[in-house]
């Protein structure tokens, strides 16, 4: 009979598992956490504020990992192989598309910033036209009104 070791799924401790929860909670609790730390020890308070600002727990958690949409690309764990040709192959493929996907959007979004942009300027011009042409007769003298010779 042989027995073979099979190890148990690492489980984090408990700081890990402190942190992971207030992350999932959002800003708010570690805003939480470090007033009442100022409030009951005035260094520890430091200490927490710059825990927060070193790791950035105040940013999102996506942005955090490196996955940023609309912005710097960040090349994360995801482009690391598996061992799997036929899965890095479709990883590759989907990440590719993806990307491609992603500039054409930012794309449109540019050229639809640049549509609207243009029709609020057109639109400006209209009413600045339709204003001066309005004012115009006015201030041009009537012929009722020239003096007599």
């Amino acid at each position: 009979m042989s027995y073979a070791y099979t190890p148990a799924p690492a489980r984090p401790g408990l700081i890990s598992r402190t942190l992971n929860w207030m992350d999932e909670r959002g800003p708010l609790s570690w805003i939480v956490v470090m007033v009442g730390s100022f409030i009951f020890g005035g260094p520890l308070g430091l200490l927490v504020l710059g825990f927060i600002l070193i790791t950035g727990r105040f940013r999102s958690r996506a942005r955090r990992e490196g996955i940023v949409a609309c912005g710097p690309r960040l090349h994360f764990h995801a482009s690391r192989p598996t061992g799997n040709r036929a899965f890095d192959a479709y990883k590759a493929d989907t990440l590719a598309r993806l990307e491609r996907e992603q500039d054409e959007f930012e794309a449109f979004l540019i050229r639809l910033r640049e549509a609207r942009d243009k029709a609020e300027f057109d639109q400006y011009m209209d009413e600045r036209a339709r204003a001066a042409a309005e004012s115009a007769p006015e201030s041009a003298p009537k012929k009722d009104d020239a003096p007599e010779a």
